[in-house]
């Protein structure tokens, strides 16, 4: 019966991940003060080459470990190469076409000229004087 990869990854990481405890343990010679030291050493910004010797070799097992039992399971492992890039962003075919200044043409046919009144067809005409109330725009009384 195949497992699924799933699966697998999972038993991968949990022995993974036992494999690093058992190194830090060891590492520590089993003294509760220098494991806490190791423990307390590691956090989220540690790369590969801050962590202690043999929690370093216990990784490098654990991976040649795991493409072993992809292997044994029957899942393909890539050679090397990179597989090929795929396009970022959204499909091409849902971005709509943008005019000039980056906004999306008007939906009128191309012939098609709206109201000369200053645009928007359902706005009501301007009233003179700018449509203050007190009608004009002169000198403040």
């Amino acid at each position: 019966m195949t497992r699924s990869a799933t699966d697998v990854m999972q038993d991968v990481i949990y022995a993974a991940v036992i494999d690093a405890i058992g190194a830090l343990k060891a590492g520590a010679s089993n003294l509760p003060n220098n494991l806490l030291r190791d423990i307390g050493a590691i956090h989220a910004n540690s790369t590969f080459a801050d962590l202690p010797e043999g929690v370093r070799k216990s990784i490098e097992a654990s991976v040649r470990a795991a493409f072993t039992k992809l292997l044994k399971e029957g899942y393909n492992v890539a050679s090397g190469s990179a597989p090929p890039a795929r396009p970022s962003g959204p499909p091409r075919d849902r971005v709509p076409s943008r005019g000039p200044h980056g906004r999306p043409p008007s939906r009128r046919p191309s012939g098609e000229r709206g109201p000369r009144d200053g645009g928007g067809g359902n706005r009501p005409p301007r009233k003179p004087g700018g449509g203050k109330p007190g009608g004009g725009g002169g000198k403040p009384r």
